[in-house]
């Protein structure tokens, strides 16, 4: 599959997952992660929304940076469920967290904390 599916609808999972709520109301979530969770619901988006990603402004940086750690986190948890799926979508986490904040705040094999 290549390209994006511009009117690909988000997966109320993959938005209960980055908000980190059991409960979530489409029309509250804002823009920045609705792409976020675009992104990770279409691995394949990515290089078509790196622009847009770039120029993002973030409402709550910590609430965003900690919404692409659980991504990272569910993937790995969930890797041998579908091996390439939660690889593409970690993939797609760490990308994102290292564009918008250059670097990333864990690493699979790396110490959590100095």
């Amino acid at each position: 599959m290549m390209g994006c599916d511009v009117k690909m609808e988000i997966s109320v999972d993959t938005l209960q997952l980055i908000l980190g709520q059991a409960s979530v109301e489409q029309g509250n979530v804002p823009d920045e992660i609705l792409l976020l969770a675009k992104a990770i619901d279409d691995p394949y988006c990515l290089p078509f929304i790196i622009e847009e990603l770039d120029e993002l402004e973030i409402g709550d940086e910590k609430m965003f940076r900690f919404a692409l750690l659980r991504v990272q986190i569910d993937s790995e948890l969930r890797m041998n469920e579908d091996i390439q799926m939660h690889q593409r979508r970690r993939y797609v986490a760490q990308v994102i967290e290292k564009m918008i904040f250059g670097e990333l705040l864990i690493e699979i094999g790396a110490p959590f904390m100095d």
